[in-house]
């Protein structure tokens, strides 16, 4: 199906060398963004989050296209020497090319960033992988599970000292690795609009997991002590949490003394602004575990609905702990687009999770939904000048899939 993209990015041309997660998040986010985004997938197998199963929508893997929506899809056998030439004549007209291989893979295979910058000079190359291209770790695969847990994001995630080890429950180094990248890849791509080089562009899961830890790196950084885990609680900040309520939970931000003043007005417990463990921030964070039974007396009382009725009317930020669901079902998330449909050739109607940056002038869409393996193999080859009879012959000796 023919698509217009849309978007601050379009015109600029993105190769996809990247499986799972941190690199095709990357891809996602600059073809949201407009990009024309190729997905190279191995052949054969493809993708590995094609086999994340189940869940799975009419033999698809919900993941596969939920991470690859706004993308062609194309499969290579880059061991052979023909999917070697394929690559290395879509690189000449590329913009960027993304992979999240293990250091030196692509080397090996000839495609590394210093044969690719004699074809293209101004290739923006941007490697993405678990722990950086430098140092003793450079060779050590990615996952996010272990990023987060030498990231420090182990440390501070969870209910509280003694307690087993938490990870946060989204691979979030994982997802900011790739919007790092993203990010990256733009600021690669203005400067290169001045200059006319491409360059590489290196971080890694390590490296998202770390800017997690702004306000606990700043705390270690002046007291010398590694802050732990609290639970939904702010580590500056109180009462700046969670609070259990007659029918569940609500975040409650009374995160300065005016806003906490005003929790005393809507809870009706003026008594607790003349105590002295409450006086200030300093007392209320020293005394959070009594600040928060004091409060929980007082949240059961009513419901989270009539709470944040109440929290409103008093200018108190606060609201509730949604599900999964009902953050899908919540005004706001369909008022933001944030979740959206695609038309699947075989899955139907998908949704999809929309584009988080909004555009005045150049606004991003989610044009076309996630390609079945080797989907545009063929309509990206004739653009090459391959004719059919040489298609057809690569595809019979596996150097690709149509």
């Amino acid at each position: 199906m023919a698509y217009t993209p849309k978007g601050p990015l379009v015109g600029m041309r993105v190769l996809e060398l990247a499986h799972i997660m941190a690199g095709p998040v990357c891809g996602l986010m600059l073809a949201d963004m407009g990009a024309d985004v190729i997905k190279v997938e191995k052949c054969p197998g493809g993708d590995d989050t094609r086999r994340f199963v189940p869940p799975e929508i009419e033999g698809e893997s919900a993941a596969f296209m939920m991470m690859n929506r706004n993308k062609r899809g194309i499969a290579l056998d880059l061991k052979s020497d023909q999917g070697k030439e394929i690559l290395l004549r879509l690189v000449e007209n590329a913009d960027v090319l993304i992979e999240n291989y293990r250091r030196e893979t692509m080397s090996k295979l000839g495609l590394g960033y210093d044969r690719l910058k004699e074809i293209n000079p101004g290739l923006i190359y941007c490697e993405i992988s678990g722990f950086g291209r430098t140092g003793p770790l450079a060779d050590q695969g990615g996952f996010d599970l272990i990023a987060q847990g030498m990231s420090g994001l182990m440390a501070i995630t969870g209910e509280g000292p003694g307690r087993p080890p938490v990870k946060v429950g989204a691979p979030i180094s994982d997802i900011t690795a790739g919007i790092l990248g993203a990010m990256g890849v733009a600021a690669a791509y203005a400067q290169r609009l001045q200059s006319g080089i491409g360059q590489r562009v290196d971080t890694s899961l390590f490296e998202g997991g770390i800017t997690h830890t702004y306000w606990q790196s700043a705390i270690c950084f002046a007291t010398g002590t590694s802050p732990g885990p609290m639970g939904s609680a702010h580590p500056l900040n109180a009462p700046y949490q969670a609070v259990e309520t007659a029918d569940g939970w609500i975040n409650v931000g009374g995160a300065n003394q005016r806003n906490w003043e005003r929790v005393l007005v809507a809870i009706g417990a003026h008594e607790l602004g003349n105590d002295p463990r409450f006086a200030t921030n300093d007392q209320r964070m020293a005394n959070r575990s009594a600040l928060i039974d004091e409060l929980t007396v007082h949240f059961k009382q009513r419901t989270t609905n009539e709470w944040l009725e109440v929290l409103a009317e008093v200018g108190v930020p606060a609201g509730p702990v949604l599900s999964i669901k009902q953050m899908h079902d919540h005004p706001q998330t369909r008022a933001r687009e944030m979740v959206t449909t695609t038309d699947h050739a075989t899955a139907g109607t998908v949704e999809t999770i929309g584009l988080p940056v909004k555009f005045s002038e150049t606004p991003g869409a989610i044009h076309h939904p996630a390609p079945l393996y080797g989907q545009h193999t063929r309509e990206v080859l004739q653009t090459l000048g391959y004719d059919e009879e040489a298609i057809a012959e690569m595809s019979k000796n596996g150097v690709i899939t149509v």
